[in-house]
């Protein structure tokens, strides 16, 4: 037996994070066994688990899933923990022990808040040093900084992490993190030093071009160092009136703009013992933020790749590099130029006419200038980020593509999916969409990284849920975003913001002028319910479902607000503004936005479709008064749908795609029009020639209401259609992630417009989530959630040779591959072990068997029950 991704509250060696009620997961890897038969938690203040504060002994109840920790942690407290599991045949193990480190809890903060007596556009730097009396057994750095910092001690950076403290609504809260820096710091002088820039608190965001300070107009920065000698002796240094600063070589920092640095104002030996600190003045101290400070949720953002460029010369007469892959980070670059001369690096997605081009942007500059010291030096931003394939460089007469790089920053999540086929564009499909992921999970799901916005739109995160839990480990990332969202459902009194962060909120909090489009919108503010209930069916924990009912909750309690005090009370959501279909093809107003299903038909789908989630939820954590109530609520909103929008005869009133899509999936059709419906939703594709024209709404759901309805081929179709509007036509028009429309590139390779087209905008990548359920055929099932069962049911199609499919889920890895040889058919399946699932077997299958080692199993009601293990089943047509 191996025991694997042994995590806290899902996180890998958490320090200093949010652990008031910490949970422990686990991966069995290998075991000759099929299910835990029972397992014990320990954990210790030591490595040798010689003294013990928690032992769950033995016991049959514990759920590798979600098991509490069942102690009170104290503050600034390193816990080891090691799990021992027993299978069901007698095999056993003791994983290797792990640990977690608790921050400051409730702890009073030995130090102050510090700002530069400067004027506040400029960019300061904090510094001190200190003497340290003997042998460092271990330390601390406590800190947070308004906007964003970094931290240095003895010259090097403290974590491999930036932009921290993140991006979150700093009037509401504000995160500290933790660094172990023991290995930084020596016996006798040392020195500290941090950089502060704008970032999302005090830079430049929002729309409009002049729109900055949202939350503050000066930098700040908090720290508490704290020390154990060898001896035992305890030293804290933090940051209060001793403290001295100087103005920052970083003239500009902006997340849409970019950074202006000007080594010539570097000081040397910056967070080094033998700076010259003649030049620095005293700090004065700053007034605490408004927003409560607490321990971090987010997941670190680190460097996840490196991409080396090629240089390609354009027509213009331009120096450009090609990254050869749309991304999100930023380019770093070793330089050797005279003083005073400048580097200019600007950003863009694509080229018009085989030239640079960035007008897409909008308003961001999305640049770098870097003015020399005359030094060799290695060139990279500090406080910003940037979306890009390519970079023109001005300043250099001839760029040698070695001396740059590209770096990939994202959230640290890890990867858990992967899919393969035999059709390399569909490969490239799933790759683009990765990357679109990649590009918008930096702290909160964007819904691009690089244009004027770059902010967390909850459309957009809802509508891809289920995809990026396929790709990679997301419940840190989303419990983050969801409390984000919690703390603005409680200012708005349940409703959902479109941004969160809401800093259109703030924006016209400090504006005073009124959006016409204000938070409420369906499908948007259904974040609150599909992305924790989404969670649940998932990774299959009732502590992170228990947190998040109060967003599923005060939402739809929100949205029965509106239906009884402006939309009249008859159950449906037909007042207020949607976004509804954002994006769809089929308005007969080609110059619109929003598509042509009618947005009160899909708010009042969503009405019931976030009351059954609510109801579920409510079910789940045995509150059974909430359940009944949420469930009659959605019936009550059900019989008015069907009432208001469908026929005695079955015909729905709203004719297209999404909506007969969305009384399919959602479930509100009245079954003895089911099969009517489906017929005129096949007709509907057919006269479309068998094209899709959904938007956001429609598009996540489009191919799994196919498949699941027997229109599994009218799916391939649309996945495999290479010409508009569809995604492989993105794929042959050059697209290396997913657009945000469907033509955001016209045939001749022109961008189709410039107010709103970015090249990497992940919400039309769900069609991953069909993929894996319908052609690996790996599915969820929501009453044993976690992935402790799945239906495991692929579609086969002649169009493919072949698929190969995996998940690592939270109970372990599923694989599920077919291979398609005349009229034969052969699956590989794997379930990996304390967990169970049900094979489908197709329509128009026959000769089907089972074999493991020598086993054979027989198929019967068209259903296989699989265990623990590896299977080969063989089928002809």
């Amino acid at each position: 037996m191996k025991i694997g991704h042994l995590r806290v509250s899902h996180l890998e060696k958490p320090l200093g994070f949010w652990l008031e009620k910490p949970e422990v997961s686990w991966i069995v890897e290998e075991s000759t066994g099929k299910k835990q038969e029972s397992a014990r938690i320990e954990v210790s203040l030591d490595e040798e688990f010689g003294t013990l504060v928690y032992d769950s002994k033995r016991r049959e109840d514990i759920s590798s899933l979600s098991a509490p920790l069942e102690f009170e942690c104290m503050p600034r407290t390193r816990y080891y923990l090691r799990v021992t599991v027993w299978a069901d045949d007698g095999d056993t193990c003791t994983s290797p022990a792990t640990w977690f480190e608790t921050g400051k809890m409730s702890e009073e903060w030995e130090a102050k808040w510090i700002q530069a007596p400067f004027d506040k556009e400029v960019h300061p730097i904090f510094q001190r040093t200190f003497h340290i009396p003997g042998r460092v057994k271990s330390a601390r750095a406590y800190a947070s900084g308004l906007g964003v910092y970094e931290l240095y001690f003895n010259g090097k950076k403290a974590g491999n992490e930036y932009l921290a403290p993140f991006y979150n609504d700093y009037n509401l809260w504000v995160q500290y993190q933790t660094y172990d820096i023991t290995g930084l710091l020596t016996e006798g002088e040392n020195a500290v030093g941090a950089m502060l820039g704008n970032g999302w608190y005090k830079g430049r965001f929002g729309f409009m071009p002049d729109m900055k300070e949202l939350y503050g107009d000066r930098m700040q920065f908090l720290a508490e160092i704290r020390i154990t000698l060898e001896d035992g002796t305890e030293m804290v240094i933090g940051t209060d009136e001793n403290w001295q600063c100087h103005p920052s070589p970083v003239l500009e920092s902006s997340i849409y703009n970019g950074e202006v640095y000007d080594a010539r104002k570097e000081v040397e030996g910056f967070a080094r013992t033998d700076c010259d600190m003649s030049d620095f003045v005293m700090v004065l101290p700053a007034d605490q933020p408004k927003g409560k400070l607490m321990e971090r949720l987010s997941p670190p953002l680190t460097i996840q790749e490196k991409i080396v460029p090629k240089l390609i010369h354009t027509p213009a007469g331009e120096q450009v590099l090609d990254f050869e892959q749309v991304m999100t980070g930023w380019m770093e670059f070793e330089c050797d130029i005279p003083e005073n001369a400048e580097i200019y690096l600007q950003c863009g997605e694509l080229l018009q006419h085989d030239n640079f081009y960035n007008e897409n942007l909008r308003t961001a500059k999305e640049e770098l200038r870097y003015i020399s010291n005359g030094k060799k030096a290695h060139v990279r931003p500090h406080f910003t980020f940037y979306g890009f394939r390519y970079i023109k460089v001005t300043g250099l007469e001839e760029v040698n593509p070695e001396d740059f790089a590209g770096y990939v920053i994202h959230s640290d999540l890890g990867y858990t999916g992967k899919i393969e086929t035999s059709n390399e564009k569909v490969n490239k499909l799933i790759h683009n969409a990765l990357w679109g992921q990649k590009g918008n999970f930096l702290d909160v799901p964007t819904d691009c990284p690089q244009r004027d916005e770059r902010m967390g739109w909850t459309g957009d995160a809802q509508a891809f849920a289920a995809t990026a839990c396929f790709n990679m480990y997301t419940p840190a990332f989303y419990r983050k975003f969801l409390y984000d969202m919690l703390l603005e459902q409680r200012e708005q009194e349940g409703s959902v913001p479109h941004v969160v962060p809401d800093v259109l909120g703030q924006i016209r909090t400090l504006t005073g002028v009124p959006d016409e489009m204000q938070n409420g919108s369906c499908a948007w503010g259904d974040a609150a319910t599909v992305i924790p209930w989404t969670l649940y069916v998932f990774y299959g924990d009732k502590s992170l479902l228990k947190e998040q009912y109060e967003n599923m909750k005060a939402w739809t309690d929100y949205i029965k607000v509106q239906d009884d005090t402006r939309c009249g009370g008859r159950r449906l959501w037909n007042c207020g503004f949607h976004f509804a279909d954002w994006l769809a093809l089929d308005n007969l107003d080609r110059e619109s936005s929003f598509g042509g299903t009618d947005c009160y038909y899909v708010a009042s789908a969503y009405y019931y479709y976030s009351s059954v989630m609510t109801a579920k939820a409510a079910r789940v954590l045995g509150k059974e008064e909430d359940a009944a109530y949420y469930g009659q609520l959605a019936e009550e909103v059900k019989a008015a749908i069907r009432k208001e929008y469908f026929t005695e005869t079955g015909r729905i009133a709203v004719d297209t795609q999404t909506a007969m899509v969305l009384a399919l999936y959602m479930g509100f059709v009245p079954e003895e029009h089911k099969d009517r419906l489906i017929a005129d939703l096949k007709k509907k594709l057919e006269d479309n020639k068998l094209h899709l024209n959904t938007g956001f709404v429609g598009t996540c759901y489009l191919c799994p209401t196919l498949s699941v309805n027997g229109l599994a081929e009218y799916a391939y179709t649309l996945l495999l259609n290479e010409d508009f509007p569809s995604w492989l036509y993105e794929v042959n028009m050059g697209a290396t992630t997913v657009w945000e429309r469907w033509n955001s590139v016209m045939p001749d390779g022109l961008v189709s417009d410039t107010g709103m087209n970015s090249m990497n905008h992940y919400a039309y990548g769900a069609i991953v989530e069909w993929m894996y359920r319908f052609m690996a055929g790996i599915n969820p099932v929501e009453d044993a959630p976690g992935f402790k069962k799945a239906v495991i049911r692929p579609q086969a199609d002649r169009r493919f040779e072949w698929i190969e499919g995996m998940y690592e889920s939270a109970s372990g890895t599923y694989r599920c591959g077919w291979k398609q040889e005349g009229d034969q058919i052969t699956y590989q399946v794997e379930v990996p072990f304390d967990a169970e699932a049900e094979f489908i077997i197709e329509q128009g299958l026959k000769e089907v068997k089972v074999d493991q080692g020598t086993a054979s199993l027989q198929a019967e009601e068209g259903k296989i029950l699989l265990t623990a293990g590896k299977y080969k089943i063989t089928a002809k047509r």
